[in-house]
């Protein structure tokens, strides 16, 4: 039996969501901005509290990073990360949500067959192919400086 093209197209065009792109993008906006704007505030306070610009950033960074751990914990960032899209999911909080979110769900798995295993799982890859382009760009790098293009 031959599929009608049509009929197929029209079904798919039925059962394919909608995605309102520009609300997406204004969304991802704000969200990307606030948090973007409340690391930039911590980094000026702790600077006004005596701490040099690298200090600050460090701290501003285990800020961060454990407020969205927290907030992942008692399920808030999921939800901004649902409003928001990749405004959540870009900046340093949204990988510390991708890690923290294995973990919890497969906590009842056990320390090692739950946790241990899955916790790498949405984060494993961003991290292998981080660091697989960090060594291609630095052979390159390198490479370039060996030849004085560099």
């Amino acid at each position: 039996m031959e599929i009608n093209k049509d009929a197929y197209n029209a079904y798919v065009k039925e059962v394919t969501p909608v995605n309102p792109v520009w609300k997406n993008i204004l969304r991802a906006f704000v969200t990307g901005g606030v948090i973007c704007t409340v690391g930039q505030v911590m980094i000026n306070w702790f600077q006004a509290y005596g701490m040099d610009e690298k200090t600050a950033g460090a701290w501003n960074l285990l800020v961060l990073i454990l407020g969205s751990i927290v907030l992942t914990g008692f399920n808030v960032y999921p939800k901004i990360v649902k409003w928001g899209g990749a405004g959540a999911l870009v900046p340093i909080t949204g990988f510390a949500n991708s890690v923290v979110s294995p973990a919890i769900e497969y906590k009842a798995e056990g320390q090692v067959f739950g946790i241990g295993c899955k916790i790498f799982t949405i984060a494993g890859p961003v991290i292998l192919y981080g660091i697989l382009s960090s060594w291609v760009l630095g052979v390159i790098y390198w490479v370039g400086g060996v030849m004085g293009v560099i």
